[in-house]
C-alpha cells in the first residue's frame, strides 16, 4: 500500500485517479462492493438493487459514453474487446449499480436540491467561468458537445451526483490523517540510506574454462524453450505516403525558380535594429533632455539620472513590425545609426529614442535553399496523386491482383520483410526501417497468407500489406545456436561463481572479519555511496542495489547481483536517516491528503459495499457479456 501511495502522489495521472475516487464512484470499488451479485438468471434486466432496475439500453449508453471518452483522452478509439479485457464493462456497470443503491437511499432519507441551488453550483464551478468570474455559457455549451450530453441531462446527472455527495460526504469528509499512517508514508518517501561497498567482477570469478561438449548439451536439453525459433513472417509491403511518392518526382529548375519568387518572403530576414528608448512624464521634460543631448550629453547619462537600468531602456534587436508603438517604430527605422530622436508623444508617455546598431535586410539565396524547396514542391504534388493511386491499387486488387503485381502496374517499389512478432529480423536485429512498424507488424501476425488487408492508413497515405510466407515456430538444434548457448553458460557460471564468492564474504564478514581486509585480499576498493533513496538509480547505484539496501538493516551486510552476470556487489548499511516530516512544510500536507483520500475511498467502498448487501443487488452476467459482445445474444 506504502508503494502505491508514493506512486500515486508522483505523477499527474495517479492524483488525478485518486482524486476521482471521490469525486466519481469509480473503479477501485465498483467490482468489489458489489460482493458476489454476479449471477446469471434468465431474461431480465442487465441488473438490480433494491426496486431499481438497469436496463441493457441504459448501461449500453453508459458503457459507449465511457469509451468515447477515453478514446478522446487517448487521441485514439479504443476498442471494446481491449477495454473489456481490462475490467471497463465491470467497471461502469459497478459504478450504475453503487449510484442507483446511493440514490435509492437518497429518497429513503429525503434529500432534494431547488432549482436555483442547482443553477448556483453549475453557474460558480471555476471550471466553467471566465476569467472574471463570470459564467462562461460557450464553454459550457463546448464541454456538453464534447461531453455528447444535453442540457437537461446534463443538469440531471449533476443533481444526482451532488445528492449522493451529500451521503458519502456524510461518511468521508474532514477524515484526519493518522500520524502514525503519515510518519510511515514519509519513512517510505524519503528515508535516506549511506553504504560502503565492493563490486565482484570477472577478476573475482576466476578462470572460466570451455564448456565439455556434455555439459553443453546438459545445459541446451535443460533450457530448449530459451532458445526456440520464434515464427517469422515474411511480409511484402507497399508504402504510397506523400513523403514516400516525394522521393521519386522530379522538379524543374524553373518549377524551383517560380516558387523561390512566390515565397521569397519567407526565405527573407528584415531589417533590425538595436533600440534604446527613455519614457518621459511630459514632452516638455523629453524636450528639455533632448536639448542636453544635442549638446553632447549621451543618451545613457539621461537614463541614470532618471533611475532606468540598462534593462528598463533597452528593446533589444528588433524588426519593425515587433515594435508595439507604431510612432516609436516608425522614428527608430528613420534614424540613421547613432541618432536619437526629436520627443515623441505615445500611449505611454513622452519618449526619446536611439538606435545603436543596424542590421541590414538579408535574403538566403536560391541555390541555399533549393533542397528545401525541392521536397516541399514534391510532396505538395504526392498529395495530390496519393488518393489517385489508392483507386488503382484498390481497383486491381479487386480484379484478382496481388500486392506486387498491382505495384509493378504503377512502377511503386515493394519491399519484403522477414520479422517476428517483436520486430526482429532471423538475426535478432530490430528492423528499424519498416514504416509504422509496430502497427504493421501486429497486423500482419493478425493476418495470414493468401488475405486480401485492408491498407493502413499512415502519414497521410497508406501502407499496403501481404503476408508472403510464415515459418512456424520451431526449436532450434544446438548446432544453430551453439554459440548463444555457449555464452550464456558462460555467463551463468561467471554469476554462479561470483554469488558463491559473495555469499562467503558475507559468511566471513558476520564472523567478525574486516570488510577493508576481504577488499585488499581480492585487490578491491571500498566505494561509498551516500543519501540513496528508495526506488531510485544513480551511477553505479541500479535500482535492484537500491532494493536490497533498503532491505538490510543498519550496520548489516549483504550482496545483490550487479546490472550484467560479470558483477555481484557486497555492501554494508553505515548510515540510515528519516528526516522529522515537519507537520507545516508542503510534503506533509501532500503526504497528508494522499493518505486522506485513501481513507474516504476505504470508507466510502465499505459503505457503498454494504448498501448494496442491504438493498440486495445482482447481476445477469450472461446478459452482460452479450451487451459487450462478448457471446453471441440470447435466442431462448
Amino acid at each position: 500500500m506504502l508503494r502505491g501511495i508514493r506512486k500515486a502522489s508522483e505523477n499527474w495521472l495517479g492524483r488525478g485517479l485518486m482524486a476521482a475516487v471521490m469525486a466519481v464512484l469509480a473503479g477501485s470499488f465498483a467490482i468489489w462492493g458489489i460482493n458476489d451479485v454476479f449471477r446469471g438468471f434468465g431474461r431480465s434486466p442487465l441488473a438490480k438493487i433494491g426496486d431499481t432496475e438497469i436496463p441493457i439500453d441504459r448501461f449500453r449508453q453508459n458503457y459507449q459514453d465511457r469509451l468515447q471518452q477515453i478514446g478522446r483522452e487517448l487521441g485514439r478509439p479504443l476498442p471494446a474487446d481491449r477495454a473489456n479485457a481490462l475490467g471497463l464493462d465491470r467497471q461502469v456497470l459497478g459504478e450504475m449499480i453503487a449510484q442507483a443503491g446511493l440514490d435509492q437511499r437518497v429518497g429513503q432519507m429525503g434529500l432534494g436540491l431547488s432549482d436555483g441551488d442547482i443553477a448556483r453550483r453549475i453557474t460558480s464551478d471555476p471550471k466553467l467561468q471566465t476569467v472574471n468570474g463570470q459564467f462562461d455559457r460557450p464553454r459550457f455549451e463546448m464541454i456538453l458537445r464534447n461531453m455528447g450530453y444535453s442540457e437537461q441531462r446534463f443538469v440531471a446527472e449533476q443533481r444526482q451526483e451532488i445528492l449522493r455527495r451529500q451521503i458519502l460526504d456524510s461518511v468521508s469528509a474532514d477524515l484526519a490523517a493518522p500520524k502514525a499512517w503519515l510518519d510511515a508514508v514519509n519513512q517510505f518517501e524519503n528515508q535516506e540510506r549511506s553504504i560502503e561497498y565492493i563490486a565482484l567482477g570477472l577478476a573475482q570469478a576466476g578462470d572460466i574454462p570451455h564448456p565439455t561438449q556434455e555439459e553443453l548439451n546438459k545445459y541446451f536439453d535443460e533450457r530448449r524453450i530459451l532458445f526456440r525459433a520464434p515464427e517469422y513472417r515474411k511480409i511484402a509491403i507497399v508504402t504510397v505516403t506523400p513523403a514516400e511518392l516525394a522521393k521519386w518526382l522530379e522538379v524543374s529548375d524553373e518549377d524551383l525558380k517560380q516558387a523561390y519568387d512566390q515565397r521569397r518572403a519567407s526565405f527573407t530576414t528584415p531589417e533590425q535594429r538595436h533600440v534604446e528608448q527613455i519614457v518621459f512624464p511630459t514632452l516638455a521634460d523629453a524636450q528639455a533632455a533632448a536639448d542636453r543631448i544635442k549638446n553632447g550629453a549621451p543618451f545613457s547619462d539621461i537614463a541614470r539620472e532618471r533611475g532606468l537600468k540598462d534593462q528598463d531602456i533597452d528593446l533589444g534587436t528588433i524588426s519593425k513590425s515587433r515594435i508595439v508603438e507604431p510612432t516609436v517604430a516608425d522614428a527608430a527605422f528613420a534614424l540613421k545609426q547613432g541618432e536619437v530622436s526629436e520627443p515623441l508623444q505615445t500611449r505611454f508617455g513622452a519618449v526619446l529614442v536611439t538606435v545603436l546598431q543596424i542590421v541590414p535586410e538579408t535574403t538566403r539565396p536560391l541555390a541555399e535553399v533549393t533542397p528545401q524547396l525541392r521536397s516541399d514542391i514534391a510532396l505538395e504534388r504526392a498529395k495530390t496523386q496519393v488518393q489517385n493511386l489508392h483507386d488503382k491499387i484498390e481497383d486491381d486488387r479487386a480484379g484478382g491482383s496481388t500486392i506486387g503485381e498491382a505495384a509493378a502496374k504503377l512502377k511503386l517499389p515493394v519491399n519484403t520483410y522477414e520479422v517476428d512478432r517483436s520486430g526482429r529480423d532471423p538475426d535478432g536485429k530490430p528492423l528499424l526501417n519498416i514504416p509504422h512498424g509496430a502497427d504493421l507488424v501486429k497486423a500482419a501476425f493478425a493476418s495470414d497468407v493468401g488475405v486480401d488487408n485492408d491498407p493502413i492508413d499512415a502519414d497521410g497515405g497508406y501502407i499496403w500489406y501481404d503476408v508472403a510466407a510464415i515459418a512456424p515456430a520451431r526449436e532450434r538444434t544446438l548446432d544453430e545456436v551453439k554459440a548463444e548457448v555457449e555464452q550464456r553458460w558462460r555467463d551463468d557460471e561467471i554469476a554462479s561463481r561470483l554469488k558463491t564468492k559473495a555469499n562467503d564474504m558475507i559468511g566471513k564478514l558476520n564472523s567478525g572479519e574486516q570488510l577493508a581486509a576481504l577488499a585488499a585480499a581480492d585487490g578491491l576498493k571500498i566505494q561509498k555511496a551516500n543519501n540513496i533513496k528508495r526506488g531510485t538509480a544513480s551511477g553505479a547505484i541500479s535500482a535492484q542495489m537500491t532494493d536490497a539496501v533498503f532491505q538490510t538493516a543498519k550496520d548489516a551486510y549483504g550482496s545483490v547481483a550487479g546490472d550484467n552476470s560479470s558483477q555481484w556487489v557486497v555492501f554494508r548499511i553505515l548510515e540510515v536517516n528519516t528526516p522529522a516530516l515537519d507537520a507545516n512544510s508542503p510534503d506533509h500536507d501532500r503526504i497528508a491528503q494522499t493518505v486522506e483520500r485513501e481513507l474516504s475511498a476505504d470508507l466510502v467502498g465499505q459503505y457503498v459495499a454494504r448498501l448494496e448487501d442491504d438493498l440486495g443487488a445482482s447481476v445477469n452476467a450472461s446478459v452482460l457479456a452479450q451487451a459487450t459482445g462478448n457471446s453471441a445474444p440470447d435466442t431462448n
